[in-house]
């Protein structure tokens, strides 16, 4: 199993010095907080909130998985060059679309970097309404 990193798992002092590092590889959800059962549900995750990743060919984010609690519920796959290559610097987005048939989503992404491992996101609660 690889080492998966977060966000919380590092120290403060740590974090403060290495915000650019850990921000760029982590993965923010962004969904809104209800949703009605049997709906469609846009969940969008980006990859970095204030810095971006580089876009090289043995450098670059991988994979995006998303999870409702230890379900993989979609995953999208990029190739080096997504961004533009060649040292390029972007935010990776993508938006899944799912249909929620359970009461709660407990929803949760992962980031794969090629370099760096593997990267998980704070979970993201979603009520589903009948």
């Amino acid at each position: 199993m690889p080492k998966i990193n977060r966000y919380v798992d590092i120290d403060t002092l740590e974090r403060e010095s290495k915000k650019d590092y850990i921000d760029r590889h982590s993965p923010f959800i962004h969904v809104q907080n209800s949703v009605k059962k049997g709906e469609k549900l846009a969940v969008t995750v980006k990859v970095g909130n204030e810095y971006s990743h580089p876009d090289d060919f043995d450098h670059y984010i991988a994979n995006i998985s998303l999870y409702n609690n230890e379900t993989l519920v979609s995953r999208a796959d990029f190739v080096a060059g997504t961004l533009g290559g060649q040292g390029a610097k972007g935010q990776l987005e993508v938006t899944f679309h799912i249909v929620p048939t359970a009461a709660k989503l407990t929803l949760v992404a992962h980031s794969y970097c090629t370099k760096h491992g593997l990267w998980e996101s704070d979970p993201a609660i979603v009520d589903v309404i009948e």
